[in-house]
């Protein structure tokens, strides 16, 4: 079981991790609980969301929370004092890749393209059987955008991010600031895209956990979303009772 640690910056990925997968995106829902879990957290300690989702889309997720976060991988930020920046990319060329991702997927039943403004996503978890084929495709896109872009294999998804964007850059720029000085980071995720954040986490002698299946670097693990919120929510009651003991 991971410590708990008082002194700590909490980082969480969503999807898979917080909530469960769903068909689209637009699908998933939030667990019962989830948001007043994360609320008792936040007044004890930084509570970051690190996702490969818009912010604008974490946040109508997680309403009425407000929660600093990292969106598209650290394409986009909101500092824990609230700051607001996103990268500078060529709009016209990403929107050229996905079109031609888009007339790729209508010739591909169960493909799903998402343009989260800085970054694709082609997903295909209702047609997994097409996993190579979408990946070349979304390889084949890459290449057309240049240097600027890479691909990044992830759950049932080729995602198309900016190059030198990635989650352990992401939690890197929020330990910067100083509501996070001597604090020791936390990270949770499930994915082949939390693994720059797991070996971040690692080499500062944070605590890093994998959620489900698969190789990782990450140095603790869990089943799946339910064990993630109950750890969470113990968390959270601990937090508290140390707390009142003080």
């Amino acid at each position: 079981m991971p410590p708990f640690e008082r002194r700590a910056a909490l980082f969480l990925d969503v999807d898979g991790t917080l909530l469960d997968f769903a068909a689209r995106p637009q699908d998933v829902s939030l667990r019962p609980g989830l948001v007043r879990i994360l609320g008792g957290l936040r007044q004890v300690m930084p509570v970051v969301l690190i996702s490969g989702r818009r912010i604008a889309d974490l946040d109508r997720l997680f309403a009425p929370l407000v929660l600093p976060a990292a969106g598209q991988h650290g394409a986009e930020r909101r500092a824990i004092g609230g700051e607001t920046s996103r990268l500078d990319l060529p709009r016209a060329a990403l929107e050229q890749a996905r079109d031609r991702l888009q007339h790729w997927a209508q010739a591909h039943p169960g493909v799903l393209v998402e343009d989260k403004g800085a970054t694709l996503a082609l997903h295909y978890r209702r047609a997994p059987r097409l996993a190579a084929e979408a990946t070349q495709a979304a390889r084949e896109a890459v290449e057309r955008l240049g240097p600027r872009f890479t691909l990044v294999p992830g759950a049932m998804v080729c995602e198309i991010r900016p190059s030198g964007c990635d989650k352990g850059r992401a939690i890197a720029e929020f330990l910067a600031e100083p509501a996070c000085a001597g604090r020791r980071p936390c990270f949770i995720g499930d994915d082949t895209t939390d693994e720059d954040g797991f070996a971040l986490v690692n080499r500062l002698g944070g605590c890093s956990i994998k959620v489900g299946p698969g190789p990782s670097v990450a140095r603790w693990r869990f089943p799946g979303v339910d064990e993630v919120l109950a750890w969470l929510e113990r968390y959270a009651r601990w937090l508290q009772q140390d707390t009142h003991r003080e």
